[in-house]
């Protein structure tokens, strides 16, 4: 992905610089306009800009400056085209006077509307006069379906400077939008199925529906599967810390189940916290992911008491800390709301450790039953070994072909 860096983004930091007040988060800024003017290029980008930004972004969240974490997110969209050039100068004005009455992007937005009227208008005259008896509502249904179409306007091969709306395309690329959104995991998925679409031949290929399908799904599949494994290998390595594990399971939301939709950015919520692996479920509710360590726990996961098997005090202990984890996004939930735009009201969470083969002497079907009855007593926590995730994980692929 192109990193972008330009002499509006180097404006806009100029900005969020005067409105920094931690030390820390100006020199962070400094390392992002040391980085920008390192290159050969007037404004350096590439991955090593995004890294110096969200290191501002940590940086003021670590000292409460949430306004600066809203405008270097801004900054960070910017330069990885999540919001769009005009879209940006006009948000912070960067290249007109305010007292200017009316900027170029809005003159542009002007006649671009006024021209695609006119070009509606043309479209119903035609309709009409292949259909002089069409009623009103039919006349609107054949110009908002030419609109879907023109989405996916194609160049022509004979006459370069011409183009062609081909009718039928956004039928077909709202079918394959819909593959990609609900069985592979693409950040922009209609983004792909335009491009899809607008390949030469690409209508042919795609009137085979099932067979479309089938290839996504086998390379959706494999892909996972090679996660997978990749994860089951950190997993059972008796040497690998946290930070390993947590590496592993970055950006896997779909190894936590259905339910998730996506890995939130932010992981400092609040004041003094900051969780593991925060993600978002479908009605847009925040779970948290606090990891421990997997065989290489020290201690032991389950101890017999009058008979039975029962979780130690370190599965406690990891307990307690995720529940602090919630009350302190319960106290902080209007804020996290309104500043982050995520909903913790009804957050929960998950505590991952250890792994069945680290206390061979317990047979991993017992220690599994502990931590189930462990969690029927606490409502917003559940507790899992790494097994049994990936073990899930793996089930969950199986039934997906």
């Amino acid at each position: 992905m192109d990193v972008r860096s330009d002499f509006a983004l180097k404006l806009q930091l100029e900005r969020v610089a005067e409105q920094a007040i931690d030390p820390d988060v100006k020199d962070a800024l400094a390392s992002v306009f040391k980085h920008m003017r390192s290159g050969k290029v007037p404004y350096r980008g590439g991955q090593a800009l995004v890294t110096v930004l969200k290191n501002v972004r940590s940086a003021a969240a670590a000292a409460d400056e949430w306004h600066i974490v809203r405008l270097i997110q801004d900054s960070l969209d910017y330069a990885e085209g999540r919001i769009l050039r005009p879209d940006f100068e006009e948000r912070y004005r960067l290249f007109q006077r305010s007292t200017q009455p009316l900027s170029s992007h809005q003159d542009f937005l002007a006649r671009t509307i006024a021209a695609s009227l006119a070009f509606f208008a043309q479209l119903g005259d035609q309709y009409l006069s292949e259909y002089p008896d069409a009623s009103p509502s039919e006349v609107l249904t054949h110009v908002g379906s030419v609109a879907r179409d023109a989405r996916y306007m194609q160049q022509s091969q004979e006459q370069p400077s011409r183009y062609r709306i081909v009718r039928g395309s956004a039928e077909v690329a709202a079918w394959m939008e819909q593959v990609l959104r609900e069985r592979v995991d693409l950040e922009d998925p209609e983004k792909s199925a335009r491009h899809i679409v607008m390949s030469p031949g690409s209508l042919a290929i795609l009137a085979a529906d099932e067979e479309g399908q089938l290839l996504l799904r086998a390379a959706e599949i494999q892909k996972r599967r090679k996660d997978l494994k990749a994860l089951r290998k950190v997993v059972e390595d008796p040497e690998a810390s946290e930070l390993d594990l947590q590496r592993a399971l970055d950006g896997q939301h779909w190894i936590f189940g259905g339910q998730f939709a996506s890995q939130a950015v932010q992981r400092r919520l609040v004041p003094g916290d900051e969780v593991d692996i925060p993600l978002i479920r479908g009605d847009g509710a925040l779970h948290i992911v606090e990891l421990k360590r997997s065989m290489s726990l020290r201690g032991r996961l389950v101890k017999e008491h009058r008979g039975c098997w029962v979780p130690t005090a370190e599965v406690h202990d990891a307990v307690s800390q995720a529940v602090n984890y919630l009350v302190g996004l319960d106290e902080h939930r209007l804020r996290i709301r309104d500043e982050l735009g995520i909903e913790t009201r009804r957050a929960s969470a998950l505590v991952l450790i250890g792994h069945p083969a680290a206390q061979p002497v317990v047979a991993e079907d017992a220690i599994n039953e502990a931590f189930r009855t462990l969690n029927t007593h606490i409502s917003r926590v559940e507790v899992m070994t790494y097994k049994e995730l990936v073990d899930n994980a793996e089930r969950a692929l199986d039934g997906w072909q």
